[in-house]
């Protein structure tokens, strides 16, 4: 019961709040008793915790309606509950890849052993190979190092520092997991940063005379965020203010630790403390103790070293994402993109493989790698030439501090043992074999030896075979190469040294099954299953044949369309699970209006892959936004653009070099006929 004066009866306003209501006047009104308000927040904790499994339980029921009427809306059906949980994720992802195999049979779309055999498919042993390769590099260090010899080539200059992470960051995410491209770069930039911004070892020379005053400054700016606008609150900023950069480890710590452990970089020690000005008491900060030009140096200082951090950190998780569009096996939506062609479009005659989309998506990938190189340096660092690029200037002493850094973090490294040449020789050879099996411009080694009677040979064969190989080939040198230096060196492989019995291989299953991400796999089944069962129902057909007005608008308008409508529920779902849902459904509108297949379910494909705005919306996001410099708001910000960029050049690229290399012009014989079945 709210308690007010007559007068101030029109002035009361009742609002619902998480006490019940709420009365807002300028008299004395009686407060909801304390044990109200904990209570009900509880309810509310307890009805939230719970929303997985209403979703869980309640969207079967809700959609019910449609099981029970054709086959087609049966199909409908298993694909909107799939998207359902997709989306929400109230199931692991690649649990709920696995429906198919028991609503289809229940609801009579396909028999059980059609359906199963969806989950192993040639696409599938693809990426089973690549990744089992990739597994290698990381398990022998060979990114790592890489990447930090990268560095040492383009130095410390801001725009050229943020140019070599972006660039070894897309190289390394075009054979290796994104997301551990992410988690092996991020330590490194972390690193680097600190010595840039003077937070890794300080002279203690120096420390004495710059701490303190930046200390002020920071409890000043500390107060002035928490609301203590009162001069005799923000005198009581004591010197246990925190320093920025004492919450993080020294290098040597930051190149170890997990980068998803946000606790070791957030939370401060008290050895870590800065030493102080004063021996005891609190410091008394007033701003009669600092002048106002120090002062505002100090704070476009600090403004300047956060949005530093901001941008090289962001330019590693958007690397990530630009980089794995250039191979089949940089990322999952280049895969789901090849099984649905083989599963839609059996008769394509191969028209994408490994060396056809490399063609096609690596000038693509470095063009958009350019265009958001400069929009982070552009939002980021500025564009003074004489400071972000050094043109002229001598290197300061921070930055030859992040250089050696750099160096010693290699030397460490030691020289490439015999397994890292080893890994190195294999991964060439699958590379060039996946370039020459059938390069299209001429006959490649597996069109005339293997393929004249059918496509026997593909690139999950090579992928497996060198994988394979992984297997056999030993990590230690034979006898004759005894003189190898390389085989007893510890750093980069626990395992490198020489053992009394027979050298262990490149590879052993422990560390492939420990690594290797299964659940893609199932994922990717999955969506092959769904493509195949609203084929088999004639769900394919019937949404072709609603989307045959399309036929009057421009399909370079389709195209963009598309594109904006995929990287937008990309930034919601799983890259590869949005590429699932929607390439089917692509596919039957491009034969209802006789468009060639590919000229829009490539550019959507790569759009699944665009998920640049959101930290959850792909786990580069997630590592990067858990190191507590970025905010939402940053991301979304610099996402939105990133998402016009991408756009931007895969509209380009589908008009020009992609119209010739996959003859887009004109409907293909392949779509055709799948039609007509």
């Amino acid at each position: 019961m709210c308690r007010r004066t007559e007068g101030e009866q029109a002035d009361c306003q009742h609002k619902d709040t998480l006490t019940g209501f709420f009365c807002s006047s300028s008299s004395s009104s009686s407060p909801p008793p304390m044990s109200v308000l904990p209570l009900r927040v509880k309810m509310l904790q307890r009805v939230w915790r719970l929303k997985g499994a209403v979703v869980l339980v309640c969207s079967p029921f809700i959609l019910l309606p449609l099981a029970f009427s054709t086959t087609e809306a049966a199909c409908a059906y298993v694909i909107a509950l799939m998207a359902v949980y997709w989306c929400t994720e109230v199931l692991p992802l690649a649990v709920t890849a696995l429906l198919p195999t028991i609503l289809f049979p229940m609801l009579g779309i396909m028999q059980s052993k059609d359906v199963c055999m969806q989950y192993l498919k040639d696409t599938n042993m693809l990426f089973v190979g690549g990744l089992m390769v990739a597994v290698a590099v990381e398990h022998w260090n060979l990114h790592k190092r890489i990447a930090l010899r990268v560095l040492l080539v383009v130095g410390v200059r801001p725009a050229l520092l943020m140019l070599g992470f972006m660039g070894v960051t897309a190289f390394l995410s075009m054979w290796i997991s994104n997301t551990a491209t992410t988690a092996m770069m991020v330590p490194i930039v972390q690193a680097v940063l600190d010595q840039l911004h003077g937070n890794g070892d300080v002279d203690p020379a120096t420390s004495t005379q710059s701490r303190p005053l930046q200390q002020k400054a920071i409890s000043i700016q500390q107060a002035a965020e928490k609301g203590l606008n009162d001069s005799t609150e923000a005198q009581n900023c004591s010197e246990d203010t925190s320093y920025p950069g004492e919450n993080l480890p020294s290098e040597q710590e930051v190149m170890s630790q997990d980068p998803m452990d946000k606790q070791e970089f957030v939370k401060p020690t008290p050895q870590d403390k800065p030493p102080s000005d004063t021996s005891s008491g609190p410091v008394v900060v007033t701003v009669e103790n600092i002048a106002p030009t120090e002062l505002q140096e100090l704070s476009a200082e600090e403004e300047e070293k956060k949005r530093m951090s901001k941008g090289l950190l962001l330019c590693v998780c958007y690397a990530a994402s630009i980089g794995g569009i250039a191979t089949l096996t940089g990322t999952g939506p280049n895969l789901v993109l090849i099984g649905q062609m083989s599963q839609l479009f059996p008769q394509n005659g191969d028209v994408i493989n490994f060396a056809s989309w490399f063609a096609f998506a690596f000038p693509t990938m470095v063009l958009m790698l350019t265009l958001a190189w400069f929009w982070l340096q552009f939002l980021y660092i500025g564009c003074n030439l004489r400071r972000t690029w050094g043109c002229g200037s001598v290197q300061s002493e921070k930055e030859k501090a992040a250089y050696e850094l750099i160096r010693e973090e290699h030397c460490r490294l030691g020289q490439m043992s015999y397994g890292e040449v080893s890994v190195l020789a294999v991964f060439i050879l699958m590379v060039v074999l996946w370039f020459t099996r059938d390069p299209r411009f001429m006959d490649g080694w597996s069109t005339n030896l293997f393929n004249a009677k059918a496509e026997f040979v593909t690139d999950a064969t090579v992928a497996l075979f060198v994988a394979v190989l992984l297997f056999v080939l030993p990590s230690e040198p034979p006898r004759y190469l005894c003189f190898w230096r390389g085989s007893d060196s510890g750093p980069t492989h626990p395992e490198s040294q020489v053992s009394r019995g027979p050298a262990p291989p490149l590879l052993t299953w422990q560390v492939t099954q420990k690594k290797m991400p299964w659940s893609i796999v199932l994922l990717l089944g999955g969506g092959f299953a769904l493509a195949k069962g609203s084929e088999e129902s004639g769900l394919s057909r019937w949404l072709g044949a609603q989307m045959t007005p399309l036929h009057s608008i421009p399909p370079w308008a389709i195209a963009i369309v598309l594109c904006l409508l995929i990287a937008t529920f990309t930034e919601c779902a799983s890259n590869v699970a949005t590429a699932t849902l929607f390439l089917p459904i692509l596919a039957s509108m491009s034969q209802s209006i006789s468009l060639n297949p590919l000229y829009v379910m490539i550019p959507c494909t790569l759009s699944a892959s665009f998920a640049f705005m959101l930290p959850v919306a792909t786990p580069p996001n997630a590592i990067v936004f858990s190191y507590g410099f970025l905010k939402v708001s940053d991301m979304a910000k610099t996402g939105v653009v990133m998402n016009i960029i991408g756009i931007g050049c895969i509209s380009l690229a589908i008009n020009s070099w992609g119209r010739v290399m996959f003859s887009l012009d004109s409907f293909p014989s392949w779509a055709n006929v799948t039609a007509s079945v």
